[in-house]
């Protein structure tokens, strides 16, 4: 019987330390943010929505999509996202589906959906159990503006954009705590995975 898994967190939570820590238990991972990626590459089903929606001027020379330049578009304007959203969601669930099913095939003890915005995404139900990886809300600022050079302000507006991690606590399964060291990750993920029986 395979575990299926939604693992998620919110942007600097350190969900992709936790998810490289899962593969070092041999646990296949389905990312939704690569997935997403992939859809939107030449010659994917989205990729000709998205220029037929957003026009040819998203287009780098080579003919695939400048991330940055829709990125910029669709960031202040709902209506603009939601247009983009209806296109890559679809295609990036379907995919993880079809993986997910694949793995559960094959045998796999557990199956990692690594899916940032699974309670945003209303996604609970591809997964049997909810792995939350929290920090505290200074953590994140701070982790943020390292991470990607961005002022205070910036590093609040895109946490502010997502469902606030104190929430998120309430609706998960298993919470990992993630404001200390890789080590005392690793020892609670490990706690976490002899309860749910997956420790070998």
């Amino acid at each position: 019987m395979t575990l299926v898994i939604g693992l998620t967190g919110g942007i600097a939570s350190g969900k992709s330390t936790v998810s490289s820590i899962l593969k070092e238990y041999g646990f296949p991972i389905i990312d939704a943010d690569i997935l997403a990626k992939e859809a939107v590459d030449p010659g994917m089903p989205a990729y000709t929505q998205i220029v037929e929606a957003f026009g040819d001027s998203i287009l780098q020379n080579d003919g695939s999509i400048d991330r940055a330049k829709l990125g910029s578009l669709i960031f202040g304007d709902s209506e603009k996202r939601k247009v983009l959203n209806g296109i890559v969601h679809p295609q990036v669930r379907q995919e993880m589906v079809r993986q997910r099913d694949e793995y559960i095939q094959q045998g796999k003890k557990a199956v990692i959906l690594d899916i940032p915005l699974l309670f945003e995404s209303k996604l609970t139900h591809f997964a049997d159990k909810i792995l939350l990886v929290y920090v505290t809300p200074d953590v994140q600022v701070n982790r943020l503006m390292k991470r990607n050079q961005y002022n205070e302000k910036e590093a609040r507006q895109r946490i502010d954009s997502q469902m606030p991690l104190e929430e998120k606590k309430h609706l998960a399964d298993e919470v990992l705590y993630n404001n200390g060291t890789v080590e005392e990750t690793k020892n609670q993920l490990s706690a976490i995975m002899d309860k749910w029986k997956l420790s070998d």
